[in-house]
């Protein structure tokens, strides 16, 4: 079976570089990585367009809830979402909203701050990791599950379970991690959709295509 590093290498001969996380500052991909849940980038978009000049913690902090709900409303599930914001808004505030001093946590430290927060999941978390304090951990998606079973892995069911697994198998650089996602995410975009378009995939000679008709 093909092995995780020559999944990450054959992308990566194809596409290049494709470090993900489309934002414009530290806080706006935090938040991104919030409203992103259950939904799709484009919506996302929108619901950082409401925001565009509150894109600020200490905005976000001040902003009546309801009011915070309706400016993400296009993202979906705004309530609960507005909810999450300012739980990791007051968690970040500990920090007085410096990103310099979070990254002086363990990884260990921060995660399981991270995932304390309610509705902070672990993928959510380890976006923010990944991409905003400098952590080199594997994000785990629904994209990166479909690939690696549709090749033959036999994907572990726990998120932690399978983010190590793929870990140890690639290198703790942060360059490396930024880069999987990326790749990851425009594969399954070009190649490895729903319905996958296997014409001109890399990785079509390696795949069993599990779970495919």
């Amino acid at each position: 079976m093909i092995t995780i590093h020559e999944i990450y290498q054959k992308l990566l001969d194809r596409q290049g570089i494709q470090r993900w996380w489309p934002a414009e500052s530290d806080f706006e991909m935090m938040l991104g990585a919030i409203l992103v849940q259950n939904t799709n980038w484009r919506n996302v978009e929108k619901a950082l367009a409401n925001l565009v000049t509150f894109i600020e913690p200490e905005k976000i902090r001040d902003m009546p809830l309801e009011e915070l709900a309706q400016r993400i409303r296009p993202s979906g599930f705004y309530n609960q979402k507005a909810m999450k914001i300012k739980a990791f808004v007051a968690w970040f505030g500990v920090y007085n909203f410096d990103v310099a001093e979070v990254k002086k946590q363990p990884l260990d430290v921060l995660r399981a701050e991270l995932v304390g927060i309610k509705g902070i999941g672990p993928e959510t978390a380890d976006c923010m990791l990944a991409y905003t304090f400098d952590k080199p951990v594997v994000v785990v998606d629904a994209y990166t599950r479909r690939i690696f079973g549709r090749v033959g892995y036999e994907v572990p069911k726990k998120y932690d379970d399978f983010r190590r697994m793929l870990e140890e198998s690639l290198p703790s650089e942060l360059a490396v991690v930024q880069t999987f996602h990326g790749l990851v995410l425009m594969h399954c975009k070009e190649h490895c959709l729903k319905k996958p378009i296997c014409s001109g995939c890399p990785l079509e000679s390696d795949c069993l295509k599990v779970g495919m008709a």
